[in-house]
């Protein structure tokens, strides 16, 4: 059993892409090295339409595993690093999906790829397509495409009671990730992932198969920092409740 948070930046800014190119060698490292302190075995690498491969160096030495003999060690991150798992998070025509797994795209054009063409590039590249905060700034819920998962997302743990039921509804699995763009907010949300070694492709695997619990960290600097967001993204209209929680009458549900 590993844990992976699948949501993670290198970056708390968007839109100064040459800033970036500096700054995320140095982002990777922070963001793995608190993942590592938090006791996770694993980040994906979930990036604004972008993937950039890192190397973090050797490898540890391989682990006891709890279900007998060792637990072979990820193929990235060394000692003071969680692995690396590589992903991108795609800005689709609906929302944003995650795609995580061996060969995510390099780079996509935001708002340029429907979810469906997304699940399709995901699959056709070996990685997992998974419906990331569902009920924030995204219709991506109401599209019928073949997703793999559904996220249960750290930065609003009061929609997990609704993603769960929405994750039923579509006979999906469940997965948790923290949406970090600061290295601290790492691991708030995470995912168990039951496979026998922690490589990208036994995670996709693990995911596709329903071998995936998503855990949420309730503590108060959790609680401190989800205010916050809360408030920001009600502001902005981003948040948006289940359409079976809205009284007739009031509103118009998302289009």
């Amino acid at each position: 059993m590993f844990t992976v948070d699948l949501h993670a930046h290198t970056r708390f800014f968007h839109g100064h892409e040459r800033l970036a190119q500096h700054y995320d060698p140095l982002g990777v490292r922070l963001l793995a090295g608190a993942a590592r302190m938090r006791g996770l075995d694993g980040v994906a690498l979930t990036n604004h339409d972008y993937y950039r491969e890192f190397d973090l160096g050797a490898p540890s030495a391989p682990r006891p595993n709890p279900r007998g003999g060792q637990r072979p060690t990820p193929a990235s991150g060394g000692g003071r690093y969680a692995a690396t798992i590589p992903g991108i998070e795609v800005t689709t025509t609906h929302g944003h999906v995650l795609v995580v797994g061996p060969d995510p795209p390099r780079r996509t054009g935001p708002g340029e790829l429907t979810p469906e063409e997304t699940v399709e590039l995901a699959h056709d590249r070996g990685c997992a397509a998974i419906v990331a905060h569902p009920y924030r700034n995204s219709t991506v819920r109401n599209v019928e495409a073949e997703f793999d998962a559904i996220e249960v997302n750290g930065k609003h743990p009061r929609t997990e009671e609704w993603v769960a039921r929405l994750a039923a509804n579509h006979d999906l699995p469940l997965v948790g990730g923290s949406d970090a763009h600061y290295p601290v907010e790492v691991g708030r949300a995470y995912t168990r992932v039951d496979a026998d070694e922690l490589t990208p492709e036994a995670v996709v695997e693990a995911i596709r198969d329903g071998r995936v619990e998503p855990r949420v960290h309730r503590g108060a600097l959790n609680r401190t920092v989800r205010w916050f967001y809360r408030e920001i993204h009600e502001g902005k209209g981003y948040l948006q409740e289940p359409e079976w929680l809205e009284s007739p009458g009031l509103g118009e549900p998302p289009k």
